[in-house]
């Protein structure tokens, strides 16, 4: 059986980020990411016709990437609730490295919605999460810990020893049962 050949907008959206990861998403030029896709770049106009656009793509694909990664993860588990799946899930994530958040500025001056679909997320998120979770208290210490830890991962101000964010996630784990 033959796999699915990627259409341009799933190649352009995975060039872009391979782009932003290499080069930091601030630096996001749209030659190279037309480049990288092997797209010319009226056809990378097409899909998104602006650089706001093509991040807001990004982040779209990321959402997407992280509510899959999370339904695995639950689906995995067996015993593990979405409350823990997410932490786990989220704290894994803040070990990577992340590009300077300079970016997300620029993209919120070009696109005053450019955070809409982020705000949307967190709160189908938290609601899907409130409906699992039995103690609405448990949930909100996970959830706004998990989101301060994204916080500081993503401008560059964490404050935490390894050991620190370690006995953070354990006990995060404790209370998410």
């Amino acid at each position: 059986m033959k796999a699915r050949r990627a259409n341009s907008r799933d190649r352009i959206l995975a060039a872009a980020a391979d782009v932003a990861r290499e080069a930091g998403p601030g630096s996001l030029s749209l030659d190279a990411v037309a480049n990288r896709a092997g797209v010319s770049k009226g056809g990378l106009l097409y899909n998104f016709p602006t650089k706001a656009k093509l991040m807001q793509g990004l982040v779209e694909n990321y959402l997407h990437e992280f509510e899959q990664a999370l339904e695995a993860r639950v689906a995995e588990a067996g015993n593990e609730n979405a409350l823990s799946a997410y932490v786990r899930l989220s704290a894994d994530e803040c070990e990577e490295p992340q590009p300077s958040a300079s970016w997300i500025f620029s993209a919120i001056a070009e696109d005053p919605d450019f955070l809409t679909p982020i705000k949307a997320f967190k709160q189908q998120l938290f609601e899907r999460l409130k409906g699992e979770t039995g103690d609405l208290g448990s949930l909100l210490v996970c959830f706004l810990a998990i989101e301060g830890l994204r916080s500081m991962n993503l401008f560059d101000s964490d404050v935490l020893s390894p050991e620190e964010r370690k006995l953070l996630v354990s006990s995060l784990l404790e209370i998410a049962g």
